[in-house]
């Protein structure tokens, strides 16, 4: 069989949303630099529609929409495979229940093979909810990335505590900090309030924090107030928003004054003309921190778990709209961002920037070290249907997979979509049953929920 090293690396990178598969392609380019990209987009509620990808502007070799148990059966064929049909490493850029559901499939698949890629995974962002259980669901990967030092540590902790092995466990950075750093004020002096679909998730709480943007952009006539939105009306991102901000901005009462404007497009562009990010508790806040961009995290409705604020405890950047409106400028402190790999200050002398990009060398030398291996251990997750009978089947389930990680009987019966992305009638199609789908799971069901309550 020819040597992994003789030809660039081939990295598959299974994603299941936007901002995931912005992470793992990311990802997959800074662990192997010039490698092939195979993008396989998981079909499900969140699969990111053209638009999105664009807007990502994550770029892939190859890249199809597919269900699970498909992908399986490719990683089959490409662990066993040499030359263009091969795989190296696989980066698993989905929900926990996702990847707990590919690791079991994957070590089915690769039972016995001679060699098999390296399975990688990780967070897309802050991790400030559901910790040990995402954490455990990822167990089993070869590698699963922590974003900081502050992560790292935490990490190992609930592996620990289980008694699981914590070695795979490698602290780097969020791939997608970057671009240029904050050279000053802009003319016009911009605010950007970065919206998120689900925090907070109630109406009076969105249409609160939407009526002090507009608030801010009345009192400040020589500012550009942009609310910064993630998705368009029917389209999904990671989380679910039932409430869109376009559809509460049109019942603020006057409208929207004409220095506040709601904008789309990638985040990297918007930050290069901010001079002021404000949000609940958006990785925004970690990009933007990183450029040196003065970062606001509100306190307004509380600092709550459940929004998410908590985790920037000591940063520095709590502060209140009322607090903006009066002038105040949130000061980050220097511990709190290297704890949490952003803007680190690295060797004594050493820019930050430069200092980030060394941030993924332990990981790349860590997938290096396995891809060159003799033999990898087969993949054993935490959870077995010993070690979790009651909650492990019906994860696997979801994704038509049986308790050892075969096919449910009935899953692949029903073929495989061709054409993927790239036939754009089918996808109109497609993304209108989405519509639809995304419309009873915004506006029916919290009607129905509503009227349940009553």
């Amino acid at each position: 069989m020819p040597s992994r090293t003789d030809s660039p690396p081939r990295v598959a990178v299974l994603a299941d949303s936007d901002t995931r598969w912005k992470w793992g392609a990311l990802t997959a380019y800074r662990l192997q630099p010039g490698s092939r990209l195979d993008g396989y987009l998981l079909r499900g509620r969140a699969t990111p529609t053209v638009r999105q990808l664009d807007e990502v502007g994550a770029r892939a070799d190859a890249l199809r929409e597919i269900r699970g148990i498909d992908f399986l059966d490719t990683m089959e064929r490409a662990a066993r495979g040499t030359g263009p049909d091969r795989c190296d490493v696989v980066v698993l850029a989905c929900v926990g229940g996702a990847v707990q559901a590919m690791l079991h499939g994957l070590a089915r698949a690769w039972r016995g093979a001679e060699r098999r890629p390296v399975v990688v995974t990780g967070y897309v962002g802050v991790v400030y909810e559901k910790l040990a259980d995402g954490l455990l669901l990822r167990h089993g990967a070869d590698v699963v990335l922590a974003n900081s030092r502050h992560d790292a540590e935490r990490f190992r902790e609930v592996y620990h505590g289980v008694g699981a092995a914590t070695g795979s466990v490698v602290e780097c950075a969020l791939p997608f900090l970057g671009g240029a750093p904050y050279g000053g004020e802009h003319t016009p002096y911009t605010v950007v309030f970065a919206a998120q679909p689900s925090v907070p998730e109630n109406r009076a709480d969105r249409t609160y924090l939407l009526r002090r943007a507009v608030e801010h952009a009345r009192r400040n006539p020589g500012r550009e107030v942009l609310v910064k939105l993630r998705s368009r009306p029917g389209e999904h991102t990671t989380h679910i928003e039932e409430l869109p901000y376009q559809k509460l901005a049109g019942r603020i009462p006057g409208g929207l004054p004409a220095n506040c404007r709601l904008v789309y497009g990638n985040m990297g562009e918007v930050l290069d003309r901010t001079d002021l990010m404000v949000t609940v508790s958006s990785t925004a806040a970690l990009e933007s921190l990183h450029r040196g961009i003065p970062t606001a995290v509100l306190t307004d409705l509380g600092i709550r778990e459940a929004l998410g604020n908590h985790h920037f405890l000591g940063s520095g950047c709590l502060v209140s709209w009322d607090e903006l409106d009066a002038g105040r400028r949130p000061e980050p402190d220097p511990a709190w961002l290297a704890r949490q790999g952003v803007a680190a200050s690295g060797a004594p002398g050493a820019a930050p920037h430069d200092a980030y990009e060394h941030a993924f060398d332990a990981a790349r030398d860590r997938v290096g070290e396995l891809r060159t291996a003799d033999r990898l251990p087969p993949i054993t997750p935490y959870y077995t249907p010993r070690t979790a009978p009651g909650y492990l089947p019906g994860i696997l389930a979801r994704y038509g997979l049986d308790p050892q990680g075969a096919p449910l009987t009935g899953y692949t019966e029903a073929p495989q979509e061709a054409g993927g992305l790239r036939r754009f009638a089918r996808d109109t199609v497609r993304e209108a049953a989405r519509g639809a789908y995304r419309h009873g799971v915004q506006r029916v069901a919290p009607a129905i929920r509503r009227w349940g309550q009553l």
